[in-house]
């Protein structure tokens, strides 16, 4: 009984920092990395997002108006702040947010010269990592440089997709970046986590791409699948992640359990 009842350890060693990236724009990349994150911390883990997208979106899906920031990932980047000083608390407790400014738009080239401009965000992040069970890096929809930090920064990728037509689209060419990334910055990284997205019950091609992905990716594709839902695109305009702004709504519901999965792996 007592065996059974014990938590479920986590299915990998914290802390883990994990980078959320899809070429595509339009794929629910930032809105599963604000929801992931809110869920992660609502489970009792300590969990930072930093938010690497020059539109800043997931810094003011979690509240933080990114307009006249005095520092940003901007800063940690081109002039190396410290990331701790940039790092804001959120309403969820346990959660809180490095935000991104438009000035970001600009270090993609900035950083061309730059030294060891690859590794910027690995050694920001490795100043702070003892204070967090997760580091959930929100990419841009580019492969530039700022997605290259992310991915030099991480030990993992998380991929959403949305389950829609062509949703394979351009995946190839991510992988193969990743793989770039693995073999020449972080030996460490690899591609542990699939999100189906978008999912609308609805459609047989719903269904189709969720179980073409499944059979491309395998055991990296968590169970859950998070549905189309106006509550979920609605909800960062309120500053909130959906566990705030709809705590019983059916997004809720699927980026808790893909929270449970990706901390504990399949039950």
């Amino acid at each position: 009984m007592d065996a059974a009842a014990a938590p479920r350890p986590p299915v990998r060693e914290l802390p883990r920092v994990i980078a959320v990236a899809n070429q595509k724009g339009g794929v629910g990349k930032t809105t599963t990395t604000i929801n992931l994150g809110a869920c992660l911390a609502e489970l009792g883990l300590r969990t930072l997002v930093i938010d690497l997208d020059p539109q800043g979106n997931a810094s003011t899906g979690l509240g933080i108006e990114n307009r006249g920031l005095e520092v940003s990932m901007y800063h940690v980047l081109m002039h190396d702040e410290p990331l701790e000083n940039v790092i804001e608390p959120t309403d969820v407790r346990g959660l809180f947010v490095a935000p991104a400014s438009l000035d970001l738009a600009g270090a993609e080239i900035e950083l061309v010269p730059a030294f060891s401009r690859e590794t910027r965000l690995r050694q920001a992040i490795a100043a702070v990592i003892d204070d967090y069970d997760y580091v959930l890096i929100d990419c841009p929809p580019t492969l530039g440089l700022l997605t290259v930090n992310g991915l030099a920064a991480a030990s993992e990728v998380l991929v959403p997709i949305q389950t829609e037509y062509y949703a394979l689209e351009g995946l190839g060419q991510l992988l193969r970046n990743v793989d770039l990334v693995k073999r020449n910055l972080n030996p460490d990284l690899d591609v542990s986590t699939i999100v189906c997205v978008m999912y609308d019950a609805r459609t047989k091609l719903s269904e189709q791409v969720v179980a073409e992905v499944r059979d491309h990716f395998g055991e990296k594709v968590v169970r859950p699948v998070v549905p189309r839902s106006v509550r979920l695109s609605e909800a960062p305009s309120f500053g909130q992640p959906i566990i705030v702004y709809d705590p019983r709504s059916n997004g809720a519901v699927a980026y808790r359990d893909v929270a449970k999965e990706v901390h504990h792996g399949p039950a």
